[in-house]
Parts: structure tokens; sequence; C-alpha cells
């Protein structure tokens, strides 16, 4: 005999609806409440401290945000501003920067020997700080389910095994949403982090300022100006007769390759070069010299109206030349990736400001001959003289290579502009050498010109002066 199949009454049936409706609305609830969480928990979870280059970065995530992919944020000194690079997810990095330590720090690193951190240090320490942000809201967005699960599990008195069911349901939801934001579909952001090397990675570069007027009259019986750096300055050799404090503190000395160029063709030169100027900071802009402050050297140029030459010294700063040398010299070799990537990343940097710069003499009204001097080799053959310092044949010929590259992008702006490059040659007169046109390791500026070298610096300018300047 076949027994039939009962079906369900409509209490029971009605029971069913209310089980599935409580079921529904524990999982409503629950997601709303890990939502909730995970919201909460990236605005209080404490930002990560990391450190690199000697400075203090905390790194955490920026509010959440409702599309899929964007930019992070960076806090710095109290601006809040996009990151130039973009980020997938909701969950994004906030990176906060309160002050930078004096650059001396990050010469420490340059000096430090462990150079290997240059280019990665920053990016390996962001993306660490990441993680251990993403470890620590994770455990704050638990706490903050678990914590009102065991209030309302408490007050409703459910047994033992519901209420490790609830807490246990409520745990996995919420791991699931943070895993879901922070290691799925923020997947790449440890990468993208690893990748920073520099603010300007981050933020990117603000819009060129115009170059400011300088005050004061027109000095109209200048011939020639001279812009740059130490080697336009004469740093090391004889001083000015009568210096003034910004001449003390710019280094600039009597025997300086402009003064000679004045005593040989008896012409006013203004020399404005400056030690330690780049292109950024001295030549379009100001300079901090202790407590002297130099004006734009291109503003002070603006005011020789009717100067018709225009010497240019620029580059070795903004690539850190000196520190650069330094590095070769206390490291076991000078062709490691990461001091490599660190001159290109510098060398690119600099192509840039240059270019600017180049722009801004093509605007002068005055139309003046624009010489750009390229950078002598300082190292000869034989650098025996130099080896209780730590630099050998092969260091130089490293070093050799970059100061070419440094020289190809000088010379290939100035042709492009059309201007006039000026290639220096000290052959013969290298360090080592009987009569060097070089400062020693020992004398007061070390690889700058000595007073034989900016003469002959000035003699190779000369020459390639237009037939009516001579």
């Amino acid at each position: 005999m076949r027994l039939r199949r009962q079906r369900p009454t409509r209490r029971e049936r009605g029971r069913g609806r209310h089980r599935a409706l409580i079921a529904a609305a524990y999982v409503v609830g629950l997601s709303a409440l890990a939502l909730a969480a995970v919201w909460l928990a990236v605005l209080i979870t404490p930002l990560q401290p990391v450190s690199a280059a000697g400075q203090t970065i905390r790194v955490g995530a920026a509010p959440l945000s409702w599309s899929l992919s964007g930019p992070g944020r960076l806090d710095l000194f109290g601006q809040t501003l996009p990151t130039r690079a973009r980020f997938d997810g909701p969950v994004r990095p906030r990176l906060e920067l309160t002050r930078i330590k004096q650059d001396a720090e990050v010469a420490r690193l340059l000096r430090s020997g462990d150079h290997e951190r240059l280019t990665l240090e920053v990016g390996r320490k962001l993306a660490s700080g990441w993680v251990r942000y993403g470890a620590w809201e994770t455990a704050v967005a638990a706490g903050l389910v678990l914590l009102p699960l065991a209030a309302w599990t408490g007050l409703r008195r459910m047994p033992p095994r519901r209420t490790v069911f609830v807490l246990a349901g409520g745990l996995a939801l919420v791991t699931a949403v943070n895993s879901v934001g922070l290691y799925l579909l923020a997947s790449d952001t440890p990468r993208a982090l690893r990748n920073v090397r520099s603010l300007r990675d981050l933020v990117g570069d603000s819009p060129p300022a115009p170059v400011p007027r300088a005050g004061g009259p027109p000095l109209g019986d200048v011939r020639a100006v001279a812009l740059g750096d130490s080697t336009a300055a004469g740093s090391g050799n004889r001083p000015l007769p009568d210096p003034s404090d910004l001449d003390r503190a710019c280094e600039r000395s009597a025997d300086s390759y402009p003064q000679a160029l004045a005593r040989a063709n008896d012409w006013n030169v203004l020399n404005l070069a400056c030690s330690g100027a780049t292109v950024r900071d001295g030549v379009l802009g100001v300079q901090i010299l202790g407590e002297q402050v130099a004006p734009p050297q291109i503003a002070q140029a603006q005011r020789a109206t009717g100067a018709s030459v225009v010497l240019v010294s620029v580059g070795a700063n903004d690539v850190r030349w000196s520190e650069l040398v330094q590095l070769c010299a206390i490291s076991p070799s000078c062709d490691d990736r990461a001091s490599t990537a660190f001159f290109q990343d510098r060398l690119a940097q600099f192509a840039l400001d240059y270019r600017r710069l180049l722009r801004v003499l093509a605007t002068l009204p005055q139309h003046p001959a624009v010489v750009v001097n390229e950078y002598y080799d300082p190292f000869g053959r034989d650098v025996s003289c130099l080896r209780k310092n730590g630099l050998t044949r092969q260091k130089a010929e490293v070093l050799r290579s970059r100061l070419a590259a440094l020289n190809a992008v000088l010379r290939q702006g100035a042709v492009t502009a059309g201007f006039t490059a000026v290639t220096q040659d000290f052959e013969g007169h290298r360090l080592c050498s009987a009569q060097p046109y070089v400062q020693g390791p020992a004398d007061r500026a070390p690889l700058h010109p000595t007073a034989a070298g900016a003469l002959s610096i000035a003699l190779a300018d000369q020459q390639a002066l237009p037939t009516d300047d001579n």
C-alpha cells in the first residue's frame, strides 16, 4: 500500500517563512553591522609610522569611497592633496607627513654606504606600513562587530551554542568584507607603494611659478651675466677684493671664469652664480644660505638690460654630483643598480628644470648670446693620488660616464634652444697631473676649478662667443 506524503499545514508554512525572514534579517543586520564596522575602523584605526631616509611617514587608509579606483590621499603639512598614483578598490592609502627633517638626514643616508636603500627604502617601508595597517584595521573592525553582538546575545539570553554561532558568523562576515576591500580589490596597492621613491612620485610637481622681477635700477653698463653654481662662482679660489655678505655666502671668487672673461675683454661682468645653487633653488628661485637669502639669479639678470652675453653653469647640484662622488668613494663599486637609479632619477628631474630655464632665457628682452658650459672631466687616466680617498680607475670610469650623461643633457638642451654649448677640456691637467686645473681632496673646494682651470673655461667660452663679441 502506497503512503501519501502529507502536505505541510498552513501553520507549518507560516513558521517556515518566519524562520526564513528571521535568517534573512540576521544576514542583513550582520552585513550592515560589518560594513559599518569597516567604515568606522578605517576612520579610527591609528596610522602606522614608518621611517625612511630620515623622515617619519604615517601610513593608513583614506575614508572609504564609492568608486572602485581613484587617487589616494596625502596629508602634507596640514594640506590634503590627492596622490598622482591611482589605486584600485574603495579602500585607498592615506599618507601623512607633518614635517621634513633637515636635508642632512638624507645626506647621511647617501654617505652611510648602505646605498642599496636609496631607491628601495621609501617604497618598501610604505608598503610594509600599509600591510601592518591592514592587520590593525581588520582587528579593530572585528572588535567593533563582536562587542555589539556579544551585548545583543547577552540581552536576548541566547544559549551558548547559538551565541557562538552568531559571534562566529559576525566575525566571518566582517573578515570577508575586509578581505574584499583590502586584500582583493586593493591587492595592487602594496606594489604601487613600493614604486614610490619621493614625494614627487606621490603628488607630482606644482605648476612652475613665474620668475619674479628683481627690484633696483637697471644695470645698463653690464656686458655679460653669469648664472649658475659654484663652478661659475669660483669656490675655493681667491676671494673678491671687497666682497658683500652675499658674495661671501655664495663663495664668489676673483679667480672665477666670469672674472677672467671680464679682465680679458675689459667687460663689466655681473657674476650671480652661487655655491649650492640649483635651477630651482638659486637660478629660477630664491636660495637660502644660512642667514642670507639670495634672490633668483634670473630675476637679477633681467636688470642687466644691456647684457649681450649670458654664461650658464648648472646641473651638478641638481643631480647631487658631490654626494654621488662621496658615495662612490666609500662604496665597493659605483655602478650598482640603486645608485644608478638614483642618478637617473635626479638627471630626469634636472632635464625638466633645465628645459624651463632655457625657455626663460629665450624670453630675455635683450636677446643675449647664451653660452651653456658643460662640465670638465676631473679624472685622468692616472688616479693614483686618489686611491687613499677610495677612488679607483674603475670608479672614476663610472663617474665619468655619469658626467657624460649630464653633459649630453646640457648640450642637447642648448642646441635645441638655439644656444651655444661649450665643451671643457682639461686634458693633461686633470687630478693627479703635475699642473692640475682641478682642486684636489685636500683643497678648499675639491673637484672645483683652480684659478688656472677657471682661465681655461674662460678661454673656451671666449672662442665660442659670436665674432662681434670678441
